[in-house]
């Protein structure tokens, strides 16, 4: 009887990008253009505060990978977790996190989201579900296996989304959580960011397996490969993935194919690519513009997109200006939170 379970699993590895995602009704592209504009400026001005020495640390930016986790979140419900790596701040916000407690907690002030203790790599929301940012690559996999745990001992029918990269993929702890989760039908859902680069190297150069839906054939869990830059598509995929670990058949891999405009972190040259090949992925796969084009397409005024535009810049100008002038932590803050 193994061998057709496998054909099965087997058989849920395929591709999501040959067919055309669902449409979306125009409050969805609505909500979806809003959601990852907020992100997509939220990062730009978090770029800035970091090049004028206000944000310290490291400071990795989400810019182009919106439609990921935008996508991902439209296809959850409340209770459900996110965990992450130390990309971190686009997934904050999606999962709606305030963005002054979020810059707050950036710059290293009393008012964010870790009382300013925790930085751009390390901030938590038990409100919103959401458990870190991780600096460790790869350390998040586990800990996201271990909500799904909780879940499934529970019986609450949530689903933890574990987010992690290319880079992240090869690491052996991946690998021991895969076989956990399946083992114990955990419900967990997989999303590989794959962004080309790692940290700086390409996947053809790390990577001996590069289609990472599959990283899960040996354990029998399935996967499929997303267009990671169409929002529609993502929450198609998320939706799929979550209907399978809520009907207790354990985890699922989604591989989402997107691309970072920026360096790996704001200390990175990113040279190891070209101009051109990143404006190219602008031009032809921008996710905020493939949402745009569609509601101009629908009629939408430009009129009607400028004002959303401008909603969200005045929520992120505000999160900076409150960022920079909330107190930062009372020395005292350094003996709590901590575990002895």
């Amino acid at each position: 009887m193994a061998a057709p379970k496998k054909a099965a699993a087997s058989a849920e590895h395929d591709k999501t990008n040959g067919g055309s995602p669902p449409e979306f009704t125009r409050e969805q592209e609505l909500k979806a253009l809003r959601d990852m504009l907020l992100i997509r400026r939220f990062e730009e001005k978090a770029g800035q505060l970091y090049g004028m020495g206000a944000i310290g640390g490291f400071c990795h930016l989400y810019i182009g990978q919106e439609a990921v986790v935008v996508g991902m979140q439209m296809a959850l419900k409340e209770g459900d977790q996110v965990i992450t790596g130390y990309r971190d701040h686009g997934h904050m916000l999606a999962t709606g996190m305030d963005a002054n407690g979020v810059m707050a907690e950036l710059t290293g002030r009393r008012g964010g989201y870790s009382k300013g203790k925790g930085g751009s790599m390390h901030m938590f929301s038990k409100e919103k579900h959401f458990y870190g940012g991780h600096g460790i690559v790869g350390a998040q996999v586990s800990l996201g296996t271990g909500l799904a745990f909780a879940n499934n001992y529970r019986s609450n029918g949530n689903v933890s989304v574990t987010y992690f990269g290319d880079g992240a993929a090869n690491q052996g702890q991946v690998y021991e959580s895969f076989n956990m989760a399946e083992l114990w039908k955990l419900p967990v859902i997989y999303v590989i960011e794959n962004n080309r680069y790692a940290m700086g190297t390409s996947v053809s150069r790390a990577s001996a397996q590069q289609d990472f839906s599959k990283r899960g054939v040996s354990f029998n869990i399935p996967g499929k490969q997303v267009d990671g830059m169409d929002v529609r598509a993502v929450k198609a995929a998320g939706e799929e993935a979550a209907a399978w670990c809520r009907a207790g058949k354990g985890p699922y891999i989604l591989e989402m194919q997107t691309y970072r405009y920026r360096g790996h972190s704001m200390s990175d040259p990113a040279k190891y690519r070209t101009r051109e090949e990143v404006e190219k992925v602008r031009h032809d796969q921008d996710p905020i513009e493939q949402v745009r084009n569609r509601l101009l397409a629908a009629k939408v005024s430009e009129a009607d997109l400028k004002a959303i535009d401008a909603e969200v810049r005045d929520i992120v100008n505000a999160s900076a200006d409150f960022a920079q002038h909330d107190p930062e932590p009372d020395a005292a803050e350094l003996w709590t939170d901590v575990y002895r």
